[in-house]
This record gives structure tokens, C-alpha cells and sequence, in this order.
């Protein structure tokens, strides 16, 4: 018994820590925004999104304002972090299911090698939502971002939803922006 809860509590740590995220050194000193509770309830509003404007990884502008009226995820991470790959599969899903009623995911890259890294790996992974190359400023826009995967749900109003460090179930992620794509869905 205690050889099997020697190996059990290593390898729950292990398994815990993949979940949590990536760490990588903050950019930022400011306190991280709250996150938000489960679905049982309607998301809080956590305030309002900020404006940015980065470039894609052909160096076009994006900006914040291209998305108003839009349910937007706004995913930090990078090409080398394990629960950042792990979420993509289920963010190219996602994107598919609900682009047409309104929903687009924006991975902004901390990648430090550079937009042709991350281009290789965009295509590689079959990613169908715009990437752009983060930076400081952004991310201390959005509060610091003290490990990647951070992700932040943003209403059609402009309002941040959900805050999540680390990865998550894409089942449970989905519940969260079906409900916030419900609240102002347009009828058809």
C-alpha cells in the first residue's frame, strides 16, 4: 500500500500542474483579475474588455474594435506550452460550431521566437482563428498574465465574462460561452 501512494500523490501533482498552465516570468506587476464562478448562474460581468491592437502573424493590424458586437475569446498562450496545445484542438472546434452566430477566438502568442514559429505551428495544427503576436502592453492591459494558458471570455457588449488560468475541458469552456452567446444572440 504505501509503494502504490508513493507512485498515486507524485502523479496526481504532475497531472494538477499540467492542468494549471505554463508558467513563464510576469510582464506585469498589477493583481490579476478575478475569475469567475461555474455556469450554474449567469457569468458576472468581471468589467470592461480593453482595447488593443496587435499585429497577425503576416503583420497586419487587428484591433479590439474589429470585434464589437462579438462574443470573443482572447487566449494567451504559446507554441511550446503543453495545455496551450491541448486546448487548440477544441478552440478549432469551437470556432466552427458557433462562427456564424457571432463567436471569434483570438490566440495572441507569447512566442518570443517570432510570428514564423508560430505561423508553422498555426498551419501544422489546422488553426482557423485569427493568431496575432502578443506584448507587454497588452498584457498588462489585460491585467498581467502570470502563466498561459490565460484566457478571457468577452460578451458582445464588451464586457469580460470569465477569466481562466490554465487549461480547461473544452465540454466545460463550452458551456460557458454558450451561455454568454445566448444572453445576446440575435434572432435568425
Amino acid at each position: 500500500m504505501k509503494t502504490s501512494l508513493a507512485f498515486a500523490v507524485p502523479s496526481m501533482l504532475l497531472a494538477a500542474l499540467a492542468l494549471a498552465g505554463c508558467g513563464k516570468p510576469a510582464t506585469s506587476t498589477e493583481a490579476p483579475a478575478k475569475s469567475a464562478p461555474s455556469v450554474a448562474g449567469a457569468l458576472p460581468k468581471l468589467g470592461a474588455a480593453p482595447v488593443w491592437k496587435l499585429q497577425d502573424l503576416e503583420g497586419k493590424a487587428v484591433t479590439s474594435e474589429q470585434f464589437k458586437g462579438k462574443v470573443v475569446v482572447v487566449d494567451f498562450w504559446a507554441t511550446w506550452c503543453g495545455p496551450c496545445r491541448a486546448e487548440i484542438p477544441g478552440y478549432v472546434e469551437l470556432q466552427k460550431k458557433y462562427g456564424a452566430q457571432g463567436l471569434v477566438i483570438v490566440g495572441v502568442s507569447l512566442d518570443q521566437a517570432g510570428p514564423d514559429v508560430v505561423k508553422a505551428f498555426a498551419g501544422k495544427y489546422g488553426i482557423n482563428y485569427p493568431i496575432v503576436m502578443g506584448d507587454d502592453e497588452v498584457q498588462a492591459k489585460f491585467g498581467g498574465i502570470e502563466a498561459i494558458p490565460t484566457t478571457f471570455l468577452i460578451d458582445r457588449d464588451g464586457q469580460i465574462r470569465d477569466r481562466k488560468l490554465g487549461a480547461e475541458e473544452t465540454e466545460t469552456y463550452e458551456k460557458k460561452i454558450a451561455a454568454v452567446m445566448a444572453e445576446g444572440a440575435k434572432p435568425m
